[in-house]
């Protein structure tokens, strides 16, 4: 077997495979003799068919199968030895047919290379960091949601502002009827709220879908419609009222504490707003760390410039997936994953360039303490090593489960090289104000 290159340009090979009569005839001929020994074909018995036969009836079909092994085997040895950073797998070039009475075959692929590029991680530009704090007003707005959580409930003969309502949102045409308990601040408009204040258990409200509530969203929970029929949904609901709660706000005292915290875990209201404090911002660093990583993303593949061999990879795509592709769909799919294509690049480039690499210890460690937070959730706080390695054994037989975790350790990893390495500017604002700055009054 002889395979030579000749690049096209620095994105673009062609590889051409020649393959002789002795590096396959050997193999051919030892698989037409197996063949043989269990060939049946009527008149002969089993082993005595005439070789002239068995080849006539299967020489050609062996002959591809072994010509076609042989390229795979001698284009994947020709790329590791010749250390060729592929993009995509190799493409064959369209030929006439093959005629498999020759002596030799000669095949050619087209090849789309990686781009030869440097990242700086020093850009032009500061990325933020945000620190993001639990200020005061957070901070009594959850102590107040636990007083109401566990606070007790007291029945009403009829609504005021502060109520609980629970009732059932009918419409015979539409075939709704859904029971909920909403308080008033959840609709939209005071008009709705005026219609409730003063009802008593029994009376039915009849209200408009249209602008009932902030967003589609919640209408769609209200009435239990599906999200496309919920989408500027306009008719008449009637309410019936079933019920009428005050909820009286919990006493902030030990019961209380004991009973989110266990037995003196927090022993006073200066404690419990610290331990919300503390929670709450170790939440926020996770918010806070991939908004950074998401804007370092984004400046790394706007500023890292290099070429990709589009034309290439846009055939690629059009058969590389279960369903083959036409140039069109092809070149759209391309357009919308070429961003995510190049960040790959960048990726492999800065972790090669740093030494950064993920073995099986990282990824079992990851798993660990996904299953600790997990385990925590429900009241699990201190679980053996054996309990930890027993889950994480079953986590990791699940390959899908180790390349998610794989990817988490990636991300964990290159995050922390940013934080060292790029233009960081740390700024620290409440939590109101991170939302209000990063994603506007949405």
């Amino acid at each position: 077997m002889n395979i030579t290159r000749e690049n096209k340009d620095a994105l673009n090979a062609v590889v051409t495979v020649l393959i002789e009569k002795e590096d396959y005839t050997a193999k051919v001929d030892k698989i037409l003799v197996d063949y043989r020994k269990t060939a049946n074909i009527p008149g002969f018995r089993k082993g005595q068919v005439p070789m002239g036969m068995v080849k006539k009836q299967y020489g050609k079909a062996v002959l591809a199968d072994e010509v076609n092994k042989l390229i795979q085997e001698g284009l994947n040895k020709y790329l590791a030895e010749e250390k060729l950073d592929v993009l995509g797998q190799p493409l064959p070039k369209t030929q006439d047919e093959i005629n498999w009475d020759s002596d030799s075959f000669s095949f050619e692929f087209e090849l789309g290379l990686a781009p030869e590029f440097e990242v700086d991680l020093k850009g032009k530009k500061d990325i933020i960091h945000y620190n993001i704090v639990a200020d005061d007003k957070l901070i009594d707005g959850q102590v107040e949601n636990i007083q109401k959580q566990y606070g007790k409930l007291v029945a009403l003969k009829e609504v005021a502002k502060d109520s609980e309502i629970t009732g059932v949102y009918k419409n015979e045409a539409e075939e709704i009827e859904n029971t909920v308990t909403l308080t008033l601040d959840k609709f939209k408009g005071k008009a709705t709220e005026k219609k409730f204040v003063g009802a008593k258990v029994g009376d039915v409200i009849t209200l408009k879908t249209k602008g009932l509530y902030e967003d589609d969203h919640e209408l769609m929970q209200a009435l239990k419609v599906e999200d496309d029929k919920a989408h500027g949904l306009d008719i008449e609901v009637a309410f019936e009222v079933t019920e009428i709660n005050k909820r009286e706000p919990a006493d902030l005292d030990q019961e209380l504490f004991d009973k989110l915290f266990g037995k003196d875990g927090v022993k006073s209201v200066l404690e419990l707003k610290e331990k919300i404090k503390e929670d709450a911002e170790k939440q926020f660093v996770q918010q806070s760390d991939q908004k950074f990583l998401n804007d370092v993303t984004e400046d790394l593949v706007a500023n890292t410039k290099f070429d990709l061999p589009a034309e290439f990879l846009t055939k690629w795509m059009q058969s590389a997936g279960e369903n083959p592709m036409d140039e069109a769909t092809a070149k759209e799919e391309y357009q919308k994953s070429e961003k995510s294509l190049r960040y790959q690049l960048i990726e492999a480039k800065l972790m090669q360039a740093n030494d950064i690499k993920v073995d099986f210890e990282d990824v079992k460690e990851s798993a660990k303490t996904m299953i600790k937070v997990q385990m925590a959730q429900f009241g699990q706080m201190n679980p053996s090593d054996k309990e930890l390695d027993d889950i994480a054994a079953r986590v990791l037989s699940n390959q899908e489960e180790v390349k998610r975790l794989s990817e988490q350790v990636v991300s964990q990893k290159l995050l922390g090289l940013y934080k060292e390495k790029a233009n960081v500017k740390t700024k620290e604002l409440s939590y109101d104000k991170f939302v209000k700055e990063v994603y506007g009054d949405k």
